[in-house]
């Protein structure tokens, strides 16, 4: 049986190793998604968007996302985050874990407790 849930990132990410760590340690099946393998579409970001905003997604202080020209990184809406997403992946905040009730991006402990209802 596939597992229901599916953790999006990249391996060598710290916190992407936490967050795998604690699923393998709390026997919670998942899916990972490498982006440096699978990339990201549209129809799976957009929603993302829709759930969470584009401010939460967009992880700001990545080297990728400090790279960019200042007047870049000043004048980002919506659609242009979801552009510098779909572009750049790794502009993506790691990881985002889709469960069945919803989005989970970053990685903390009690926020996956509370998701999975563990003691």
């Amino acid at each position: 049986m596939a597992a229901a849930i599916t953790i999006y990132g990249i391996k060598a990410c710290d916190a992407m190793k936490k967050a795998r760590a604690w699923l393998d340690a709390h026997a919670v099946a998942y899916r990972f998604h490498d982006y440096k393998v699978a990339g990201i579409d549209r129809a799976t970001l957009e929603p993302w968007v829709r759930a969470v905003g584009w401010e939460i997604l967009l992880n700001r202080v990545g080297t990728t996302f400090r790279k960019l020209p200042e007047t870049a990184r000043e004048t980002i809406d919506e659609d242009k985050a979801i552009a510098l997403m779909l572009a750049s992946p790794s502009m993506i905040k790691r990881p985002v874990l889709d469960t069945r009730a919803g989005l989970i991006v970053g990685f903390r402990a009690d926020r996956y407790e509370a998701a999975f209802h563990t003691p």
